[in-house]
């Protein structure tokens, strides 16, 4: 073959990888094939919030598929939200923007008490191909504004006069009895929704979280109102199971954590499982004995804190109370081993819990208890506000009848 012709096929073979890296380019392009060439990124289920503190919350959901995902944030002062620029808040895993399905951004910064509204964006990744490249689709919006909320953490403004929330209990995936449970959340005007543990029976795959409740919620109020959500003993079993902190972060990236609203502070607590940890249906996994021992010693740092002491009202969120009518099983044996003796020295003024799947309400001296103990059903819903000097709470069917009515008065 002579030179020449040498030269000429070495052209057309360039020219050939041109063509078909130009074409390979070309069918990853947003906007150059069809539009149902590449799925459109859209919200799977969400948004919610957790971890709302008086200047921060976190924006979580879940896309169809794998995304770059950002917020958009404004203060909810009456101008336009595309008057002028908003800021952008970007999820970051250890200095890398993640791409994902389930997506968490935590926005900072903010003003305590202060109504937010926030748009959250997603773009699909088109194709991956390492360090060599990476191609994103377009970017898609959903817009949300905030109702009536405001963000709550341990330092709050001590200045509110009311704390209110609605708090639901033992759900265990019966989507259409949390609907009706929850249907009025916003009507109700609180500011928060407690998950008090079992809102599932195991968790197998995330799918079930979904289906079990949050696309529910995230049709009702999730948007609007923060989650703070506490496991059950139920919510330690599956294979899915360790996601659970991914869908429900905390300020303390655990599962236990404290939050501050108006007069009061929350402890939320993990209650762990309900038998001992070397029960043949855990498998060898269950390791909540280590973890209550210590959730223990954390609980004691929180009841010496000045953040505690200065709350005129002291409320605890525990899935398993330390009560029952029958033989205590291992785990509120341990609760009442580990955590009753340091509660009932901090001068809390109430406890709210289920696991029972009835109503009860203890008052002080029941079970060597030196605060009331309201055990709601898997069938009601409570509500509840509180003041300096009050706690007032409501117990409520899902038929919407008050069945149910408390007044404490604080110490």
């Amino acid at each position: 073959m002579t030179p020449k012709k040498i030269l000429l096929l070495n052209l057309l073979l360039l020219l050939n990888a041109s063509l078909i890296e130009a074409q390979s380019t070309l069918q990853y392009s947003p906007g150059t094939e069809p539009s149902n060439s590449f799925p459109k990124p859209r919200i799977a289920c969400g948004p919610w919030i957790q971890a709302a503190g008086e200047t921060e919350f976190t924006v979580v959901w879940e896309t169809n598929v794998p995304c770059i995902s950002w917020v958009e944030v404004a203060p909810d002062d009456g101008t336009n939200f595309y008057a002028t620029e908003r800021p952008k808040y970007y999820e970051s895993r250890y200095g890398r923007r993640p791409v994902s399905t389930l997506h968490h951004v935590r926005i900072k910064d903010l003003q305590g008490g202060t109504r937010y509204r926030y748009r959250v964006f997603q773009q699909a990744l088109l194709l991956d191909e390492g360090n060599k490249r990476m191609i994103f689709g377009e970017a898609y919006g959903n817009d949300f504004n905030f109702t009536k909320i405001e963000f709550k953490t341990k330092t709050l403004d001590p200045s509110r006069s009311e704390s209110r929330f609605t708090m639901v209990n033992d759900i265990h995936g019966e989507d259409s009895l949390f609907r009706r449970l929850t249907k009025d959340v916003v009507k109700e005007k609180i500011d928060f929704v407690i998950f008090n543990g079992d809102m599932l029976s195991q968790i197998e795959s995330t799918q079930q979280i979904v289906d079990g409740y949050m696309k529910s919620a995230s049709e009702l109020f999730s948007p609007f109102i923060p989650i703070f959500a506490v496991r059950g003993n139920h919510e330690h079993r599956g294979s899915a199971s360790y996601d659970y902190m991914r869908w429900f972060p905390t300020s303390t990236n655990e599962p236990y954590y404290t939050f501050r609203d108006g007069p009061a502070f929350y402890i939320a607590m993990d209650c762990g499982e309900d038998k001992p940890d070397n029960d043949i249906r855990y498998y060898g996994l269950s390791l909540t004995d280590q973890v209550r021992e210590e959730q223990a010693e954390w609980l004691k740092q929180v009841v010496a804190s000045d953040e505690f002491k200065s709350a005129p009202v002291k409320i605890v969120i525990l899935h398993i109370p330390p009560y029952s009518k029958g033989t205590q099983w291992h785990g509120m044996r341990e609760i009442n081993r580990l955590f009753m003796p340091i509660l009932n020295s901090a001068g809390i003024d109430l406890m709210l819990s289920g696991h029972l799947h009835s109503h009860h309400y203890l008052e002080k001296g029941t079970t060597d208890n030196n605060f009331p103990i309201l055990i709601n059903s898997n069938k009601t819903r409570l509500d509840a506000i509180i003041d300096k000097e009050r706690i007032n709470l409501k117990i409520v069917d899902a038929d919407g009848k008050i069945v149910h009515n408390y007044l404490i008065k604080n110490d």
